[in-house]
């Protein structure tokens, strides 16, 4: 299924049925009157956030959305039916967006939370409606109130305790496919990864979500490279696990201020979550190398990195005990009310 995490759509209430003029007229009934009825109200547009679903690709390809009109009044003091709501179904972590793309509406974290987002036109009042004893025959009734339209924006941001970051080529996608049944493809070239991955991780008993977005690139900020629209991917993570190629040319050092100052550049709280900084693709070093690019990246980050690969596992059960613990710390911590700090103690 292709990915889809954000999409706009057009979406319009029902109006409301409009009220019948009416009067009653049978055989042998001497006094008549006005029998008209009401108008039924116009469909809703809901939002529900339903389980099975991790893309928004049902909007690329429909993208108006108008719930029914009511119907109409009629004689004998009949109400018109209601007209049927709309319901847009979308995956758990949608937010809902003005057509600023910036006022947030509703942000649907819970499967079966429901959000109207339009309410229907009320219908209008049949002429029984208007009856009283010094208007016996009223000939009016009232038109159905218009529904409302809007333009909107959905946006997904996935729901994940852990989040992956680092340059491209930094080894997200292979450490993903090591510790999950996830399948993002994996290549030997930058900008493999085109769109977030998700798998789930189950250590020593312990379950929970890790999400791989894009390598950011210096400027990402500005729209360099793939940009960092993805990072909202990461934003409900606990914890961010930023890898730090250790094979490349390139000082780890600079490599990780890099991704740090692109971090920071967007706000939105990453650069404040606990972060575990690790050395990546080890098995292609020697121990000298090793030492040498570690001291590197533990002057730059201001901890002590792990040595990891996940070709050959090195510290890969211990990288996914660091974020459980991290991850326990923060649901404590949040059951506390107190702000997560940046600690060192998840190190073994």
């Amino acid at each position: 299924m292709k990915f889809l995490d954000q999409a706009k759509i057009y979406v319009r209430s029902g109006n409301g049925g409009a009220g019948c003029v009416s009067f009653r007229r049978e055989k042998y009934i001497e006094f008549g009157g006005p029998d008209g009825g009401d108008g039924g109200k116009g469909g809703d547009v809901i939002v529900e956030c339903v389980d099975g679903l991790n893309t928004l690709i049902d909007y690329r390809y429909k993208q108006h959305f108008k719930a029914e009109t009511g119907i109409h009044g009629m004689g004998k003091n009949r109400t018109g039916a209601h007209g049927g709501d709309v319901v847009l179904k979308v995956p758990v972590g949608t937010q809902i967006l003005e057509e600023d793309n910036e006022t947030i509406i509703a942000d649907l974290t819970n499967i079966g939370q429901r959000v109207v987002l339009l309410k229907g036109g009320n219908g209008g009042f049949g002429n029984a409606h208007f009856k009283s004893s010094v208007n016996q025959a009223p000939r009016r009734a009232n038109p159905g109130l218009e529904g409302e339209e809007k333009w909107i924006w959905l946006r997904l941001k996935l729901i994940a305790d852990a989040g992956l970051v680092g340059l491209p080529n930094a080894g997200k996608s292979t450490f993903l496919a090591t510790v999950s049944a996830a399948k993002p493809k994996i290549a030997d070239y930058p900008f493999t990864t085109l769109h977030p991955n998700l798998g789930i991780v189950q250590i020593d008993g312990n379950s929970f979500a890790i999400a791989d977005i894009p390598g950011l690139i210096e400027g990402a900020h500005e729209g360099t490279g793939l940009g960092d629209r993805f990072l909202g991917h990461v934003e409900r993570t606990r914890v961010l696990l930023h890898l730090v190629d250790g094979s490349g040319e390139e000082d780890p050092g600079a490599a990780y201020r890099v991704v740090r100052g692109e971090l920071e550049a967007y706000g939105h709280g990453l650069p404040e979550k606990p972060e575990i900084v690790a050395l990546s693709k080890c098995d292609a070093l020697n121990d000298e190398l090793i030492q040498e690019k570690s001291a590197s990246l533990e002057a730059a980050s201001g901890q002590k990195p792990l040595i990891l690969s996940s070709a050959s596992g090195r510290n890969v059960d211990t990288a996914l005990r660091m974020i459980a613990r991290a991850i326990d710390k923060d649901k404590e911590d949040a059951a506390n009310s107190v702000p997560s700090q940046k600690e060192e103690s998840w190190y073994p």
